[in-house]
């Protein structure tokens, strides 16, 4: 039998329009209702996942690129995922829920008082995806926004001001004894002052100690410094590099060094890679796909465009698609690991239309050149990530229960008779079954 892994769901749309621009939309679910989350968890739940990430992005963009990402809902509306969590706390038991939190979007104590009351309320399943967009920036002040190097020093230094504030009760501070009726010992709250680069606060934080531990934290990110940051900080790294050996299990070296060199142990950190598999009845359904993407008419283009174009907030819509592509076109606050997945391996020489195309085309799971297969067909490529010692994986895609379903239906149960796929969660909260294996 099979090792187990981690299964994710990474809700890429974030609370936003579910199902828009597909025909299952006209089941007529009301993305701004808690509904249609609430089902999607239970099943999540019901399918042995161990958690769910809900993809956000504060900004709709520059006010040149507002229109590309509204137009068909790329890139917002989206509502506040923090304030999503607790409907889906509420339908759950185990299933670990982890919205996207901003840094410059919120002060240290805010952000500690807030997630450590849905640490409490949901019984110790929250994490929070920490991202370090600085293209939100002119949102929450008027400073310029930071360079890439610099949004992770605010990121570090937030959050170590959280954990500060999680850790000024010491043991022994909550005494809850009846008898004497003492709640609380004064004199083991320590008094948190923080004064750094870019913030300012005082503790104790006015909440309690945790039982089962802090929020977890999850990170993307590919860059030397967001590997970085995932290695000293993060309990998830969501990881998107292509799936060949060499290429897994140097990504998992480069975490596992930068954990070590962080006074970590490599086993601190579940690394889970990113995929949004098409899961097909049958090898010849997966067959015709992928023959029908080979060659995408210009329409196809243009929409794999568009959404790139709200992705990287650039608009590619009106570039020359045979020229090739100036990478300087792209501003400092456009995620790096973003822009190579537009280019790949192709460089910059190669023309819009190329790259584009890439995007456009699917490959098969069975020979490794895609993600378009049967149940079966993945469960072999996720067996062959375990042997190379991959933690898990994350699927990817809407919260539809068209879309659920589709990818899920077939393969929990090909997963679950392999032993790839838990069964079983167990007590404790988030960490306690990230750690269960």
């Amino acid at each position: 039998m099979s090792r187990p892994q981690h299964f994710g769901w990474f809700l890429a749309r974030g609370f936003g329009p579910q199902g828009w621009g597909y025909p299952s939309l006209d089941w007529d679910y009301d993305w701004t209702r808690p509904e249609i989350y609430q089902e999607a968890a239970r099943t999540l739940e019901q399918a042995g996942f161990d958690l769910v990430i809900i993809e956000d992005s504060p900004s709709l963009g520059s006010p040149e690129t507002i229109d590309l990402r509204v137009r068909h809902a790329f890139g917002g509306p989206k509502h506040d995922p923090l304030l999503l969590a607790p409907y889906l706390f509420q339908v759950t038991r185990y299933l670990g829920v982890v919205p996207t939190v901003n840094p410059a979007a919120s002060l240290p104590f805010t952000s500690a008082r807030q997630f450590s009351t849905l640490q409490h309320l949901s019984g110790h399943r929250l994490g929070l995806n920490v991202v370090t967009d600085t293209g939100s920036a002119r949102h929450f002040s008027d400073a310029p926004p930071l360079g890439h190097g610099a949004a992770y020093d605010r990121a570090t230094e937030w959050l170590d001001g959280i954990r500060s504030l999680w850790r000024s009760w010491d043991d022994g501070a909550l005494v809850a004894d009846r008898d004497t009726d003492v709640y609380a010992d004064g004199s083991k709250l320590r008094a948190v002052r923080h004064r750094g680069e870019h913030y300012a606060f005082d503790g104790p934080l006015n909440a309690l100690p945790f039982t089962d531990g802090e929020p977890a934290i999850i990170s993307p990110g590919g860059s030397g410094r967001g590997l970085g940051f995932a290695g000293a900080n993060s309990d998830v790294q969501l990881a998107l590099a292509p799936l060949h050996e060499a290429s897994v299990r140097a990504y998992r070296t480069k975490i596992h060094d930068a954990a070590i060199a962080a006074g970590r142990r490599p086993e601190d950190i579940k690394i889970l890679f990113a995929i949004q598999p098409v899961i097909t009845s049958s090898a010849e359904e997966a067959d015709r796909i992928v023959a029908a993407s080979a060659r995408p008419d210009e329409a196809a283009l243009v929409q794999i465009a568009r959404k790139q174009s709200s992705d990287l907030e650039t608009d590619l819509t009106s570039l020359d698609l045979d020229a090739p592509l100036d990478l300087s076109i792209f501003g400092d606050h456009v995620s790096r690991g973003s822009i190579q997945r537009l280019i790949g391996d192709r460089g910059e020489e190669a023309p819009l239309r190329a790259h584009l195309t890439a995007l456009v085309r699917a490959g098969r799971i069975n020979d490794r050149s895609g993600f378009v297969g049967t149940a079966e067909e993945f469960a072999d490529l996720i067996e062959e990530l375990g042997d190379w010692g991959n933690d898990g994986v994350l699927l990817w895609g809407d919260f539809h229960p068209v879309t659920l379903h589709r990818t899920l239906d077939e393969l929990v149960p090909v997963l679950r008779r392999r032993g790839i796929l838990r069964r079983d969660h167990v007590d404790g909260g988030l960490r306690a079954n990230l750690r269960a294996f």
